[in-house]
């Protein structure tokens, strides 16, 4: 690997980078359904209207890998036969979907690629899975490797748990891949069953409020929550074999371990058996078009995150707090895997930008940090176009 990191040496045959597969692969917002992916619990995702685009063409070398991208202006070449972690992180979600499509048994050769992002980085909204789903996607159209739609959600579910080792849910990437224009998905991620909800929000739009902060205990914190409630399960099997995760586990089952059960556990099985529940009654109330009980429950949500999860902070509660008396929002929440990046808004459309201006200015004026916005709608999941 030779990463360069100065746009004067990108190679001359890329500026005239006539690409042989082209690829929209879109980030994912998340209706409801927070850290219950990993406990094989149900989640409400959909892919958005803002992407990451690839473009793709073989070149004459069989192992040099070449790749541009303008998001970073950054330059960098790694070698197929010598797949190694990167010092730079956005590199290693590449990587790891090259080491996975290889332990595949699938035959790769030397490729470029020029990689353009609309995504934010660490606002919860998946750039990650984007990264991820369209790089493995245009790989299999560039190389003809007949992977299956599912093969390239779990293979790159498993370049971030393997290669980034962030030990994520497949939630992320099934949205990225799978996602219908318009709709939400409602996963079962159990069974991997997907029930797509019209996604009618009558007079109202999704607000992404971004903090603008990713406080550092994001990635630890959320392999150590996934480990509690894995603590939690193995405690129970010892009697019921049959549970393989909270998905398996009642309520009545937790009142009969809690005094086996660490406190902080019990707290984080709670929140993961309620938010499931959660999941399913937004189903019905978008179903019906019962827009403010599903903002109740987007509120509720939240709070379990807050207070039972204990993901979030300072910066997502305030904007949490800031919405609840205002007619106009149905439902606030942070989305994503906590201590920063994006609060969803289920709101009336036209009171949004007179809104954006009364909380970017409560929100510098309490934290000296500037608040972003993103307007988002459900949207297709990953697109190839074969030139």
């Amino acid at each position: 690997m030779k990463p360069v990191e100065n746009n004067s040496s990108i190679p001359d045959d890329f500026k005239d980078f006539k690409a042989e597969v082209k690829v929209a692969s879109p980030g994912r917002i998340n209706l409801i359904g927070e850290h219950t992916d990993y406990n094989r619990g149900f989640v409400m995702p959909s892919a958005i209207d803002k992407k990451i685009y690839f473009k793709f063409r073989k070149n004459q070398n069989n192992n040099l890998i070449r790749i541009y991208s303008e998001t970073f202006e950054v330059y960098t070449e790694f070698d197929l036969n010598n797949i190694s972690k990167s010092k730079n992180s956005w590199e290693n979600y590449l990587l790891g979907v090259l080491d996975e499509i290889q332990k595949y048994g699938k035959k790769l050769s030397g490729f470029d690629c020029i990689i353009r992002s609309e995504l934010p980085i660490g606002a919860g909204i998946s750039s990650s899975a984007a990264l991820e789903c369209g790089f493995a996607g245009g790989l299999n159209a560039l190389f003809g490797l007949n992977l299956s739609q599912m093969e390239i959600i779990k293979l790159s579910q498993r370049a971030e748990n393997n290669f980034v080792g962030n030990n994520c849910g497949i939630m992320d990437q099934f949205a990225s891949v799978m996602s219908k224009k318009d709709h939400f998905i409602k996963l079962d991620c159990d069974t991997l069953e997907a029930a797509f909800v019209p996604a009618e929000l009558q007079n109202c739009k999704l607000l992404l409020l971004n903090t603008n902060v990713s406080h550092n205990l994001a990635d630890s914190e959320y392999n150590t929550r996934r480990r509690e409630c894995e603590d939690a399960v193995a405690i129970i099997q010892q009697k019921y074999a049959e549970v393989r995760s909270l998905r398996q586990v009642t309520f009545e089952m937790l009142k009969e371990f809690e005094n086996e059960i660490d406190a902080i556990s019990l707290k984080r099985c709670r929140y993961v058996l309620e938010e499931n529940n959660r999941v399913q009654e937004t189903e019905k109330a978008l179903r019906s078009g019962d827009l403010k009980t599903l903002g109740k429950l987007m509120y509720a949500s939240h709070r379990g995150l807050q207070d039972q999860y204990e993901v979030s902070c300072p910066e997502l509660d305030f904007l949490v707090d800031f919405s609840e008396n205002k007619t106009f929002i149905y439902g606030s929440r942070m989305m994503g895997g906590g201590f920063g990046g994006c609060t969803i808004n289920l709101m009336e459309a036209d009171k949004i930008d007179t809104y954006f201006e009364e909380v970017k200015n409560a929100y510098r004026e309490k934290f000296d940090i500037k608040l972003s916005s993103i307007t988002v709608d459900p949207d297709e999941g990953t697109q190839i176009i074969r030139n």
